[in-house]
Parts: C-alpha cells; structure tokens; sequence
C-alpha cells in the first residue's frame, strides 16, 4: 500500500458570508486533495483577520514537518483582509519554506 502524501488546507472565514460557504471550501479542498493524490491533513482557518493566526500556525507546520503542499479554495484566500501580507507574499513565505500551493479552484474537471 502505497501512502498518500499529505496536503494542508488554508481558508479564510471572513472571505465567505455564512457557515454553508465555509462548509463548500472545505469540500472543495477535500475533492482537490483526493483527485491530486493526497490525503488532506489540518485545514486552517482564518477567522481574525486582525491576528492571522491560522496562517501563521500553518506557516509553522510547513516549517516543522514533512508536508510541503498547501492548497486553499482560492488565491483570494491568502491576504484576504489579512496583517500577514498581499496573497503574493502570504505565498512567497510558504514558497520559502518549500510549501508548494494550490487553489483548489485552478483544476478543470471534466465529467
């Protein structure tokens, strides 16, 4: 049996505008990880803009573990009325750290 690799999740509450929105990223980010091979780990999520806190204990286990890859519903996810930076840079300090992302809406499915 072959293991999957693990893929971190990363959404932003204050990005959606009710629990049922929030509840489709997550599904998405589980449909991405499953049709790319992955097992989805932890899936952060930001709801103080103000803090970032779920980016920053993202950006923390990218540092600290094995998991490279980090999908989030869309780029808008990273710098949404964020402290921590543009998505651009929110992207660029997991890229430093050798985290590879993806939105999970960039994958054209066909039926």
């Amino acid at each position: 049996m072959t293991t999957r690799p693990t893929l971190l999740g990363y959404v932003r509450a204050d990005a959606l505008s009710c629990a049922e929105e929030l509840a489709a990223a997550t599904d998405s980010l589980v449909a991405f990880a499953s049709a790319e091979g992955f097992t989805l780990g932890t899936v952060y999520t930001e709801r103080d803009a103000a803090e970032s806190a779920a980016f920053h204990a993202l950006l923390d286990e990218v540092k600290r573990s094995d998991v490279h890859a980090v999908v989030v519903p869309t780029m808008n996810h990273l710098g949404f009325g964020s402290t921590a930076g543009t998505p651009a840079a929110m992207r660029q300090h997991l890229e430093f750290h050798q985290a590879q992302v993806w939105a999970a809406d960039s994958r054209v499915t066909t039926p």
